[in-house]
């Protein structure tokens, strides 16, 4: 008998289960995207009411296509940088090292100090190039111990992460990540007004306390920020030619929808 972990979470930090299920859900399946055996194992040991977790199976879709691409960046980043540094911002229980690691990559996971708490208890990872950062992304201190691996190059991802902050914590982490480590690249998710209106009412349906509040219109609006904050791509959900999505095609049609969320790609400084 699978003993059952309990331990409760609050505001962002549980929406930590939404992707989780998701995860766990696509890894059962006959044609998953990808497979991620680990999340179907926690979501086993969790006592958690997963049901009132469970997305449209096309918003579901969608996660998996970020999660995937998400991966995509980080590989082609150590491609580029076999001994890169990369923090993973509001890491959950995303079991992104494994997937991505390279023998060389030095990995940071950072999270709240529940998430990170909760993350012990469900997986270990023995490496000594992987770390835990036990904070808030937005407080100064975790940048000391990763600055200790310069001159690496350095890549910071957040996936799902800054939607739920204002504007102005945003734009402040991103101005402290160019001023500390310039020539860094950041890649992040972000969803217009309209997104973040409609994942609201998905939110409080689920009975999750988060709301989403950054958005933004065109990825170049993060440019405006600060000198040497520069776009070096986006991508789009309807970009790819998904099967799964192909009842939705129609949407890319529509730029409104099309470019209504997206991941991007930044440069940080020179």
């Amino acid at each position: 008998m699978i003993e059952k972990i309990s331990q409760p979470l609050e505001g962002v930090s549980e929406t930590l289960l939404i992707t989780l299920y998701v995860r766990a859900r696509e890894s059962q399946r006959p044609d998953a995207m990808i497979k991620d055996d680990k999340a179907v194992e926690m979501v086993n040991r969790l006592a958690c009411d997963f049901s009132r977790l469970r997305m449209q199976r096309h918003d579901e879709i969608a996660v998996i296509m970020r999660m995937r691409k998400f991966d995509n960046h980080v590989r082609d980043f150590l491609a580029r940088n076999h001994d890169a540094v990369v923090v993973h911002i509001g890491c959950g229980l995303d079991t992104r090292f494994e997937r991505v690691d390279n023998g060389h990559v030095e990995w940071f996971d950072l999270d709240m100090p529940d998430v990170i708490e909760l993350r012990q208890k469900l997986t270990h990872v023995q490496y000594d190039r992987y770390h835990l950062l036990t904070t808030s992304v937005f407080e100064d201190g975790w940048f000391d111990q990763v600055k200790e691996y310069k001159p690496r190059p350095f890549m910071f991802m957040a996936e799902g992460v800054f939607p739920y902050f204002e504007e102005w914590q945003v734009k402040g982490l991103f101005l402290k990540l160019r001023d500390h480590f310039p020539g860094c690249e950041v890649v992040c998710d972000a969803h217009t007004p309209f997104v973040n209106w409609v994942d609201n009412l998905q939110l409080a349906y689920s009975k999750v306390d988060a709301r989403l509040h950054w958005s933004i219109k065109h990825g170049k609006d993060v440019e405006s920020w600060g000198a040497g904050i520069c776009l070096l791509d986006e991508w789009n959900y309807y970009d790819d030619d998904e099967p799964r999505l192909k009842a939705y095609h129609w949407a890319r049609h529509i730029p409104a929808i099309a470019k209504s969320s997206g991941i991007f790609h930044y440069l940080l400084g020179e």
